[in-house]
């Protein structure tokens, strides 16, 4: 049976997704996510008479601090989903980053798991990390920043 946090996990990937609906059924549950202008709605099975529930996607206002002008040059790499920030690969392991750490566009500079998957984050910019702005095994949200990044 699906956990209540793994239904909040599936609706917040549904609603970051292209995806406009999704299904799952399984002995104990069946779940269905449908966008709906801005909406997801997640059913209950027929046999169940409860009131669907309904999640509407957060509203994220990012302010930007008023900044020298320096530091105008940096860029931020956001996370592309909710999930885990992990640092490095394993626990083991240094981080795959850190302040002063040169990246390029291919450079691998976390992993972020959501639902049991690791997704290797890369930079996508060529650079020098100026600011890791999140801590190890840290939950992250769906576009928050994850470093910053002085262009070269």
């Amino acid at each position: 049976m699906l956990s209540l946090d793994d239904i909040k996990q599936l609706i917040e990937l549904i609603d970051e997704s292209q995806v406009d609906e999704f299904e799952l059924e399984t002995k104990e549950t069946k779940i269905r996510l449908k966008k709906n202008n801005g909406t997801i709605e997640a059913l209950p099975p027929a046999s169940v008479s409860q009131a669907p529930v309904i999640a509407k996607p957060s509203e994220q206002v990012v302010e930007a601090p008023e900044v020298k002008e320096e530091i105008d040059a940096l860029e931020v790499i956001t996370s592309p989903m909710v999930g885990t920030f992990y640092a490095s690969k394993s626990p083991e392991d240094g981080p795959f980053v850190h302040a002063g750490s040169s990246v390029s566009k291919e450079t691998v500079v976390c992993i972020v798991e959501a639902m049991k998957l690791f997704n290797e984050i890369t930079a996508d910019i060529e650079g020098e990390i100026a600011e890791v702005l999140v801590t190890n095994g840290e939950l992250v949200e769906f576009g928050q920043p994850l470093f910053k990044v002085k262009k070269k």
